[in-house]
């Protein structure tokens, strides 16, 4: 039928004469043919057109059998060799997840029919996650045999800054104090990405969020004999190792609208490019850093290694005046346009910062001041390969050792700048953020003793109820990050827990190199000294 059509459309379009005219040489053609010649080709015209139609039929059963409502696009990919080309292995329904703030607009809901469900066997088999994946079994060893109480989530809320509900694929927020700036508007909506991106993977569960610095569940309180009670289970950006609070990925991933940084996503494709401006060799042979050296009493020690009339650190330091910045339009401040020295400087705030990410970037070798915080991902870095440690006390002599010392092994130094921005363009992919997310907030669910509900005081969130009201910024940098819909892989396999000696070996091995760079630092100034 469908040829008969083909020629019906052809004639209709006034092609008749052509098509009796193409049919005369046709029949002229077949009878100088021989018997089996014609079997051949009447053969071969029946396996391409069983072929075509089998196509055909495969995508019209699985554009008809998707259970995914709120579809978009559905692009089918067959598994069959075609032209010699090789075809994807695993077919999937590319899926899109529709925005629609018309609606919202108007009935100030979300809607209902959310894809909170996936089937799994339709996704492809999964990568290992990144060796630092290992921290979620550490951060949550503390629940490990107690489990989950509601108790311990309500007595979080004394510092959170909001409670986050998940039921069912679908989050409720109840918000208790406003955090500073934009930090928890683009946690939530980097929360809100992964249930889209994971539809009915993430289990139920309430959790408690605190977006200030400095953690604030102290281990000598919940641990060992003193103990007073099981800890209060609370999320934020970073902990340190007197602490207990659970790192989640901060809300710069999503975009930092106050101070135009771009969703990672976009940033790190960018900084990928920045660095190919300015050959590592060509890059100026100094330290470089610049930031806000008001916020903490060790940066405002940092500036005074600066180059001056009277001495010369290798360091180059700039502070940044945020409002200048902004009356200018942040054309001073593009991170991707910050790697033109072969080090940076990265050094803490009030506490953790987020620039860490954006330094190692750089393909420029990090100069990493003492840390005392860490966050999600920084555990899995390793000195002298993913930076050169400096010291917290002596910043201007350990600084003007490490440029020297790298100016004098180019090759070497420019294998652990190297390696850095390569850990941060491969390990610190977007889809690894998200995760960790997952991985993170899949073990923490998994740990309820109790079934999460919802308070009266909770109400609904969904992208549409963000995204519509926001303006500016803000809304690009929602509309930038925004997941389109359900990742048609399944999240990277988590790597298992340390077992104590690997630990404890590990950790070793990171002291082991610092006191080795310490060593070499003390035996060039005392040289130095000497001459």
């Amino acid at each position: 039928m469908r040829e008969k059509n083909v020629m019906f459309e052809h004639e209709n379009n006034g092609l008749g004469p052509f098509r009796h005219y193409r049919d005369g040489i046709w029949c002229h053609f077949m009878k100088t043919l021989s018997r089996s010649t014609v079997v051949v080709v009447f053969s071969v015209v029946l396996i391409v057109g069983a072929l075509f139609y089998t196509r055909m039929l495969d995508t019209h059963v699985l554009s008809r059998s998707s259970s995914f409502k709120p579809l978009l696009t559905s692009k089918i990919y067959d598994t069959r060799p075609f032209l010699g080309h090789e075809i994807p292995k695993y077919p999937h329904n590319q899926i899109e997840i529709p925005l629609d703030c018309n609606t919202h607009n108007l009935t100030k809901t979300c809607p209902n029919n959310y894809p909170t469900t996936k089937d799994n066997d339709d996704l492809s088999p999964p990568a290992t996650c990144p060796d630092y994946f290992r921290w979620i079994h550490e951060d949550l060893r503390p629940w490990a045999h107690s489990g989950i109480t509601k108790e311990m989530v309500d007595r979080a809320k004394e510092t959170a800054n909001f409670k986050l509900v998940i039921l069912k694929g679908k989050a409720y927020l109840e918000t208790y104090q406003k955090a500073f700036q934009t930090r928890d508007t683009f946690t939530l909506w980097g929360i809100l990405q992964l249930l889209r991106r994971y539809p009915g993977m993430v289990p139920d569960m309430e959790l408690m969020f605190d977006c200030v610095d400095w953690p604030v569940v102290p281990v000598d309180r919940y641990s060992g004999p003193n103990a007073t009670a099981d800890p209060p289970p609370l999320f934020r950006y970073c902990g340190n190792d007197v602490t207990m609070d659970l790192v989640f990925p901060d809300w710069s991933f999503w975009g930092w609208p106050e101070v135009n940084i771009k969703p990672w996503d976009i940033l790190l494709r960018e900084l990928k490019e920045g660095n190919t401006r300015t050959s590592w060799l060509n890059r100026e042979p100094y330290g470089y850093w610049k930031g806000n050296p008001e916020v903490a009493e060790t940066r405002q020690d940092l500036m005074k290694c600066n180059v001056s009339d009277t001495q010369e650190w290798n360091a180059r330091l700039y502070a940044q005046d945020w409002g200048k910045e902004s009356q200018q339009g942040y054309k001073q401040s593009d991170l991707a346009s910050q790697c033109t020295h072969r080090y940076k400087v990265y050094i803490e705030g009030s506490a953790w910062s987020v620039s860490e990410k954006y330094i190692l970037a750089c393909d420029s070798v990090t100069l990493l001041v003492k840390p005392h915080y860490y966050d999600f991902f920084t555990r899995g870095l390793n000195p002298l390969h993913h930076y050169w440690p400096i010291k917290e006390d002596d910043k201007c002599k350990s600084i003007k050792f490490a440029v020297d010392w790298g100016n004098s092994h180019k090759e070497k130094a420019q294998n652990i700048g190297k390696a850095a921005s390569n850990f941060i363009q491969e390990e610190l992919k977007m889809d690894y953020v998200y995760d960790y997310m997952f991985h993170l907030l899949n073990s923490y669910g998994k740990l309820f003793t109790y079934t999460p509900s919802l308070s009266p005081k909770a109400t609904e969130l969904c992208v549409e109820s963000m995204v519509c009201k926001a303006e500016g910024r803000e809304k690009k940098f929602m509309m930038e990050s925004l997941v389109k819909g359900p990742s048609n892989t399944r999240p990277c396999t988590m790597p298992p827990p340390y077992d104590p000696p690997s630990l404890h070996a590990q950790l070793k091995g990171k002291n082991s190199s610092i006191e080795q760079v310490e060593l070499w630092e003390k035996s060039y100034w005392d040289q130095n000294m000497k001459s």
